[in-house]
């Protein structure tokens, strides 16, 4: 009985494993091939040319990466500038990996991440990209403690504490800005901050309005408290300031009521606070309120001011900016519809000085001089102010603590200049001014130089058939200047002799001018013509950037290289100035 038991069991599982296979292919083994490529690797975060900005010195980041191989994936290996942060040995699935790692001491500076992977026969590949942790935003004046400046990039964010604004309705980033964008108002909308940082014994902010008469009454900036009285139309100015604007016959007038605790002082201009709205111009404004007095700046000049004991903060929770919403619209000053640019709050009563100075850093230069397309101060960076395009460093030129016109200078450095791109540069006509205080030391050296490149002497260029080359040499101790222009076949000197010499012992600033137009060419030294020749046209055939303070890259075989002299507003022109031009950049 028992041996018709097993057997029938035996039978009843035989009969179930092929109806549980009907219709199923069997599992076959599969030979894989041959191991014919390496593995591919696709880093997803970050892309290469990444910016990381963030309030902190130290970042987090999270890496994200994919491999993939034909056959199996056998090690991976993570390095952040180098050096291995992660790296993975074990996969459950063998041909694809998609990596996430989170690395949380991302310095700032330039990285590069490099993801490399290895197959079963140790074919590997690597894979980099290039990205960077900018630094978090540095206050450019002293107590400057917010600072929005409203461009495409950073939008509603204030910089300083890397903090972003609540926004309320539909504000927009418009392209007509100062720097780039600006704030665009519209209807019931505005931004909101709180205030906890920004309540001090003094206060300031300034800005840049264009400004629009539609509608004909706004709040600008506010920081005011709630009104228990009139919730639905708030009005209480005890606290706190309102800043804000108001049609008056045509003109929008801009006043300033600030509330010291018990009651509120008004700082209100008159006609000298009137802005005419249809000019369409941008206008900087400025408000300073300490314990003894409130001011109101419009391009910076005074158009109200009188005592003030001190301002109250009691009950004030929240800045509004564009708008007098949530808490001063009992009089209907209600969102602003123009634009607001370059916002910034203090911690101190600036001076008029100090608001003339920020006018001046804030404001985009126009040109002083016809044909000017270039014009860099030196004023502790390399940019040009005509375009904003920065000048790229080679090595570490920095800059002194003196100057011709500002504070500081161009100073050079052994083994380092400036290159600027050409594109706009290449005219018929061309003209540079600049200042220098001549170091002898190289007792040689490239100043402005726009050269092709000599690709067979790499180590000794040379190219002299076009573009320009203006720089020194010693002439018995003394350093003399020399320009040397090519025509497209040839080259022509313009060397002064005696008469371009400059005694660098003297320790002064020394102004110099180069004009190159169709039919001559003429150097000056403090206005006055060292070297006048004529010249036929200059040709500018590859001559891609303008290097400054050196010959390099493109002007090097006579050893004309760095220059470590100071140099100070550099112009550079379209045209062929006059001497009378020429002095008049002198002055």
């Amino acid at each position: 009985m028992k041996i018709f038991k097993y057997i029938l069991a035996s039978t009843f599982a035989i009969v179930l494993v092929f109806a549980c296979n009907e219709g199923i292919d069997p599992i076959s083994s599969v030979d894989p091939g041959p191991d014919e490529t390496a593995p591919a690797v696709a880093i997803t975060y970050p892309a290469e040319g990444t910016e990381i900005k963030v309030a902190s010195e130290v970042a987090s980041i999270n890496i994200e990466f994919e491999v993939t191989d034909d056959i199996e994936v056998q090690a991976v290996e993570v390095l952040l500038d180098g050096n291995e942060i992660a790296s993975f040995n074990e996969f459950k699935d063998y041909r694809r990996f998609i990596g996430e790692i989170l690395y949380e001491s991302l310095v700032t500076g330039d990285h590069t991440l490099t993801v490399s992977a290895t197959d079963i026969e140790n074919k590997t590949t690597s894979t980099s990209v290039n990205f960077s942790k900018v630094p978090p935003y540095i206050p450019m004046f002293a107590g400057e403690i917010f600072y929005m400046p409203f461009d495409q990039t950073t939008g509603f964010t204030e910089l300083v504490s890397f903090t972003n604004a609540t926004v309320v309705g539909s504000p927009s980033i418009s392209t007509d800005g100062l720097q780039g964008g600006a704030y665009a108002g519209a209807t019931d909308s505005y931004l909101t901050f709180p205030t906890t940082a920004l309540q001090g014994n003094e206060f300031s902010a300034f800005f840049w309005m264009k400004v629009n008469a539609v509608p004909d009454r706004a709040g600008i900036l506010v920081i005011g408290p709630p009104d228990p009285a009139s919730p639905s139309a708030p009005n209480l100015r005890t606290s706190g300031f309102r800043f804000f604007r108001e049609n008056a016959g045509g003109q929008q007038r801009f006043k300033l009521n600030v509330g010291d605790g018990a009651a509120d002082s008004w700082f209100d201009g008159g006609a000298a606070a009137d802005v005419d709205p249809t000019a369409d111009e941008w206008v900087s404004f400025a408000f300073t309120i300490s314990g003894t007095e409130s001011v109101v700046y419009i391009d910076g000049q005074v158009v109200s001011q009188g005592a003030f004991p001190g301002i109250s903060w009691n009950g004030c929770d929240v800045l509004s900016i564009m708008s007098g919403a949530p808490r001063f619209t009992g009089w209907d000053h209600k969102s602003d519809l123009s634009y607001m640019d370059e916002l910034r709050l203090f911690n101190k009563a600036l001076s008029q000085a100090e608001i003339e100075n920020i006018i001046g850093e804030t404001k985009p230069y126009e040109p002083l001089y016809d044909g000017e397309i270039i014009y860099m101060p030196f004023e502790g960076d390399n940019t040009d102010r005509v375009s904003g395009t920065t000048a790229t460093a080679v090595g570490t030129p920095g800059f002194a603590d003196e100057g011709v016109m500002g504070e500081d200078s161009y100073a050079g450095a052994a083994n380092s200049y400036l290159t600027f791109p050409s594109a706009g540069l290449v005219n018929d006509e061309f003209s540079a001014t600049f200042y220098l205080k001549v170091n002898a030391v190289p007792d040689r050296a490239g100043i402005l130089v726009m050269s092709p490149e000599d690709v067979d002497h790499p180590d000794a260029q040379n190219i002299r058939t076009s573009g320009f080359r203006f720089f020194r040499e010693n002439a018995g101790g003394l350093q003399r200047f020399k320009l040397n222009v090519g025509n497209g076949t040839a080259d022509s000197w313009f060397d002064g002799g005696a008469a371009a010499d400059v005694d660098p012992s003297a320790g002064e600033w020394v102004h110099f001018a180069f004009t190159i137009s169709g039919s001559e060419c003429v150097v000056y030294i403090d206005g006055e013509i060292a070297s006048q020749g004529a010249f036929g046209g200059v040709d500018w055939t590859d001559c891609d950037f303008l290097s400054i303070m050196s010959g390099a890259p493109r002007f090097t075989e006579w050893g004309h290289q760095s220059d470590e002299s100071y140099m100070d507003e550099l112009r550079v022109y379209n045209i062929a100035l006059s001497q009378a031009e020429v002095q008049a950049t002198m002055n």
